[in-house]
């Protein structure tokens, strides 16, 4: 088991290119395996998570060329995948469990979707429910959880769904479901989520159409191969983006990172708290928007995080707790409740482990109450959680002592050369 001990340190500075997105990684092995033609990408994250997807296609009979600088996909078409000898095995990730529910609902053979023991107890009803809605047919164990079989060969129709919760995720499996499915299929939203599947089935030449919160589709459309360029994941930079601000002194360039206006609730959550942050060299690629982030240290405030910027920064909120350990006052976060079902129970996850290091941290049913102040070394164990692990190590700059961080074997399915890119910007990290 890795274990990450971590001293303070003076700052950090630095020009950095935290890896590509995992979100697009993992659309743009799905789309490009079913597309008619050739795509090359380049920027693919290669860690686990995105890996597993990867290989789930290439069990699946499609050819992928891995090369030092792409990825290299030669689609088999909308009809072209083939049965599996063996469950598709998505490890530790969510995303590619769920997305692929959709799309394996529309074969016409039957598949079984396996995950380690950590996904094994992450919700996937949310993806059952629609899906069967649409006419599939999936089993799971008795509390909806994987192991998942879904069964082929069974014609889909179109629905009008509206998501219980805002989730990108499930958005993404029934509008991945709707290219299979018979008439036109509307996902409605109660509040804005990535919108990476959307723009990069236009990408491929689909037409999607996204009118306020509601994005509609018609089904039976064909996929063409295209060129795909990764951004550097924002949820990475986050970590960065936090280290800079909390640390005096401090200033860091992260480079060709993705701003998708639905994942920047990062960067207005840490405005709102007085961080000195700037987008430069902004341009578009691919379909997505990028920049290159300059921030700078600056004195944080504790802030009440509104909830409309919660989904746009779901994924960042274990080093937006961090932030708000290091700022002045009381930071309140209510109606994310969706963190208590991601790899860990992330609010009482954190919780505990700000308490060990001497910050008074109360996590309520859907949020969590943070008092900024002193922050103690000690030992927290990030109960296997890649952005848990990250966002301690990030807390360990300005701490008083070393935190030293259990169980960060799983910092590789999102961010793998964490602790090396970490240490070239001025971070302490030895890796035991």
């Amino acid at each position: 088991m890795t274990t990450f001990v971590c001293n303070p340190s003076e700052s950090v500075y630095g020009y950095i290119r935290v890896p590509g997105d995992k979100s697009i990684s993992h659309r743009s092995i799905i789309l490009s395996s079913i597309a008619h033609g050739t795509s090359e990408i380049s920027g693919f994250l290669e860690g686990e998570d995105s890996l597993h997807t990867l290989q789930a296609f290439q069990d699946m009979g499609v050819n992928i060329e891995q090369t030092p600088s792409e990825i290299i996909v030669h689609g088999v078409g909308m009809q072209g995948l083939s049965k599996p000898t063996r469950a598709l095995d998505m490890g530790n990730s969510g995303t590619a469990m769920r997305l692929l529910v959709g799309l394996l609902s529309g074969q016409v053979f039957d598949t079984q979707l396996i995950g380690d023991a950590s996904l094994s107890t992450r919700p996937m009803k949310r993806v059952i429910d629609p899906i069967q809605l649409m006419g599939g047919e999936i089993n799971s164990e008795a509390d909806g959880t994987a192991p998942l079989w879904i069964h082929g060969g069974v014609p889909l129709k179109a629905i009008h769904y509206e998501l219980p919760v805002a989730s990108a995720q499930v958005k993404s499996c029934v509008l991945l479901a709707g290219l299979y499915a018979d008439g036109i299929t509307e996902v409605i939203e109660p509040a804005p989520t990535r919108d990476h599947t959307e723009r990069m089935l236009r990408g491929f030449g689909c037409e999607v159409i996204s009118t306020q919160n509601k994005i509609s589709m018609r089904g039976g459309q064909s996929l063409e191969a295209t060129n795909i360029e990764i951004p550097a994941d924002i949820s990475s930079a986050a970590f960065f983006m936090v280290a800079a601000s909390i640390l005096p002194q401090s200033e860091m360039t992260l480079n060709h990172v993705g701003v998708n206006p639905t994942r920047i609730g990062i960067i207005d959550i840490l405005e709102l708290m007085g961080a000195d942050i700037t987008l430069i060299n902004e341009r578009e690629v691919g379909g997505e928007p990028v920049a290159d982030i300059v921030v700078k240290s600056a004195p944080l405030k504790g802030i009440e995080i509104p909830k409309h910027l919660v989904p746009l920064a779901i994924d960042e909120f274990p080093v937006i707790f961090v932030a708000a350990s290091f700022a002045q006052g009381t930071t309140i976060l209510t109606g994310a409740e969706e963190l208590r079902v991601k790899e860990s129970d992330r609010i009482q996850v954190m919780a505990d482990g700000l308490n060990n290091l001497g910050v008074h941290a109360q996590a309520t049913a859907d949020g969590i109450v943070i008092q900024g102040g002193p922050v103690s070394g000690g030992e927290v164990d990030s109960h296997g959680d890649h952005r848990i692990a990250m966002a301690f190590a990030v807390a360990s700059l300005g701490a008083k002592t070393a935190i030293t961080i259990n169980d960060c074997d799983n910092v590789n399915t999102s961010f793998p050369g964490f602790a090396d890119l970490a240490n070239h910007a001025g971070f302490q990290i030895e890796v035991t």
